[in-house]
């Protein structure tokens, strides 16, 4: 019997871009119009040998396809049956699709598509097949239809000539991200089966919680659309992902969020007929350009925040009561005034972040737990090195804050504290290192300049020689001074013939240090010049000339002008000369200054005077650390601190807005 061929009234480029799609969503789609076509029993099958995946299979026991409107679904986009209705026509379930357009992506995951139909017809049941190929869009053929006897109605769409082994189509993950698909649909219609290779997708059991809620409707001239917001929580590991929906729930397009749910894993529904609106006229794909959409959704995410928020605090508040239990925590009698208050706040915020941060901790004997927490309430009660020790070893804090410290404990976050206290214990072991190399006889004298103090310097070690300074130039000529000065200040002279010194060679500076002038002085700038010299060479007079001839090739090129800029030029070693000595100690001058010249300076400076200039500098941060609890803004700082630790949720700046379109490739 001769097959009938028709034709796809519609251009091939677009049938193209209906044929890709996600292999997930791909697959979704099948399984979707099994639903549609009342289907309570879906079976996925992946068809994998030795030699990889050959195909992949969706059955289903829904009422097929009646041959007679084969030319009406196939022959034609928009031809779906589901275009009249929005309900399913024998068991009333919410529809999917109506656009006809979802049988196409088939082909994203094969050359071949055939759909095997067993459909009753008005007086018997007959079954033919459907065939697309992905070589000719446009043809589709089908079968005669054929009496069958002895078996039920459905469809099984079967892709073959795959074009690859679809590893996101395997294991849990493809368990776990279908079951993300259709958990809405799942549990609102539960006598319907979805399986995946004989594993049934039931996202109860992967559900931790779910919730609802109403957002502001958004007004498109005088209409006016609800927006609701279903957020299930995932017991499993998964992607943080916001589906855009129908009104009904069926996932149109899924976005990643720019924030962070330490600890939790989610999936949102942002449910609207708006939402329908754009994607029936194909403005969906543009969803980012709508301000009246983003704002909406700009409102699900902080309303997915603040829910996190609350489910992070009555997790810490279980954690602590589960102490409590287990008669692990160190305090019995509920705290009697307020610096008993505000200490048992500093232990359960330090407490819960170790618990956080320190897995090993958390799975630890009762009787080892017992003894930690006992320790920690003891260094909080001496409220000295000890708790110090603590903070240091566990927490961090970044680098731009660490003078404000003291601040810091009464404004930010718990977790900043810890940050800066990592950052002080980090240095201070740099110190003690970078000490030992200088003078130690063991190492001074083998320590080379270039190769190896040189690089420990430059590699983000700079600090070492003021906070406010980056790193601008390394071990570069004079002429990249320049090109980095002029940067900086945004001055477009040409640089046509190198910088050089006053004896015409070219100068090599080691580090070149530049920083903006605090104090409301943005636009000025300072530039620190370091010449680094190994320990075993003292600071004599050939050390200073050299440091003195790039500061004098600054101060005869014109090209260096600015009367906004400050030059410091550094020589620097372990020791001086004697005529080193001298020269930098003049009664007219400032110790270790050796020239000054309006804006430009040049200075000898020991190791032993940078070192402790930078140990003096940590050991501010860390008499800030010491927080006097008895007084009543340090009180404030708890309270606030307290609660804002237990939220613990934060955007993430560095995250682009990834949009991840369901019908993406």
């Amino acid at each position: 019997m001769v097959d009938t061929h028709y034709k796809v009234e519609v251009q091939r480029d677009h049938l193209e871009k209906l044929a890709s799609a996600r292999p997930i969503q791909a697959l979704a789609e099948l399984v979707w119009n099994a639903l549609d076509a009342d289907a309570t029993d879906v079976r996925i099958e992946i068809d994998s040998t030795d030699f990889g995946m050959q195909s992949v299979a969706v059955r289903d026991n829904g009422h097929g396809i009646p041959h007679r409107d084969v030319p009406k679904l196939f022959g034609q986009l928009g031809g779906s049956w589901k275009t009249h209705g929005s309900r399913s026509k024998t068991m009333s379930r919410m529809l999917h699709g109506k656009e006809g357009k979802g049988r196409f992506k088939a082909l994203a995951l094969g050359r071949v598509t055939d759909w095997s139909v067993v459909a009753d017809t008005d007086s018997s049941r007959a079954g033919y097949t459907i065939t697309l190929i992905k070589d000719n869009l446009i043809d589709v053929r089908v079968t005669e239809p054929v009496i069958v006897a002895g078996t039920h109605t459905g469809v099984e769409v079967r892709v073959s000539e795959l074009y690859r082994d679809f590893k996101s189509l395997e294991g849990e993950n493809a368990v776990q991200e279908l079951s993300e698909v259709f958990a809405l649909y799942l549990s609102d219609y539960p006598d319907v089966s979805i399986s995946l290779n004989s594993e049934r997708l039931d996202p109860s059991k992967a559900i931790a919680t779910r919730e609802s809620f109403s957002l502001k409707p958004l007004e498109d001239g005088q209409n006016k659309y609800p927006f609701d917001l279903e957020l299930i929580e995932w017991k499993t590991s998964t992607e943080r992902v916001v589906y855009l929906c129908t009104e009904n729930g069926f996932p149109l397009q899924r976005r990643q969020p720019r924030f962070h749910t330490p600890g939790f894993q989610f999936s949102a529904y942002l449910k609207s007929t708006y939402i329908s609106k754009l994607h029936e006229s194909g403005a969906l794909e543009l969803a980012e350009m709508n301000p009246a959409l983003q704002e909406i959704y700009e409102t699900a995410q902080d309303q997915i925040k603040d829910y996190f928020k609350g489910r992070e605090a009555e997790a810490a508040r279980s954690e602590i009561e589960q102490w409590k239990t287990e008669h692990v925590y160190p305090y019995i009698d509920e705290p009697k005034t307020s610096v008993e208050e505000a200490e048992r706040k500093v232990f359960d915020i330090v407490a819960l972040n170790v618990n956080r941060h320190l897995p090993e901790f958390s799975e630890s004997s009762r009787k080892t737990k017992a003894f930690q927490l006992r320790m920690l309430r003891q260094a909080i009660e001496r409220g000295s090195e000890e708790l110090q020790k603590i903070l240091i070893e566990v927490l961090e804090l970044p680098e731009r804050k660490q003078r404000e410290l003291a601040k810091l404990l009464e404004e930010a976050s718990l977790a900043n504290v810890i940050s800066a206290s990592k950052l002080v214990a980090d240095r201070l072991k740099f110190l003690g290192g970078i000490e030992a190399l200088l003078f130690d006889p063991v190492y001074k004298n083998h320590l080379k300049e270039r190769s190896q103090l040189h690089r420990i310097l430059a590699d983000n070690n700079t600090w070492l020689f003021g906070e406010e300074f980056s790193l601008t130039v390394d071990d570069q000529s004079l002429t990249e001074v320049l090109r980095k000065h002029r940067k900086a200040i945004g001055d477009d002279t040409v640089i046509d013939t190198p910088v050089t010194r006053i004896d015409g060679k070219k100068g090599i500076v080691d580090l070149m240090l530049s920083r903006s002038v605090p104090q409301n002085r943005q636009d000025e700038r300072e530039h620190l010049i370091v010449e680094l010299k190994r320990p075993t060479v003292k600071l004599g007079m050939a050390e200073i000339t050299q440091v003195k001839s790039y500061a004098y090739a600054v101060a005869e090129d014109e090209r260096f002008e600015a009367l906004n800029t400050r030059w410091n030029f550094w020589v620097v070693s372990n020791a001086f000369a004697p005529d080193g000595k001298r020269e930098a100690r003049q009664s007219d001058r400032s110790p270790g200054q050796v020239f000054k010249d309006g804006n430009i300076e040049v200075w000898c400076k020991t190791w032993a005077e940078l070192l402790e200039g930078a140990k003096s500098r940590m050991k501010f941060v860390d008499d800030r650390l010491q927080a006097n609890v008895n007084k009543e803004a340090s009180l404030e700082y708890l309270q606030k601190t307290y609660e804002k630790y237990l939220s613990g949720i934060s955007d993430d700046s560095e995250d682009s807005p990834n949009q991840d379109d369901v019908d993406a490739a």
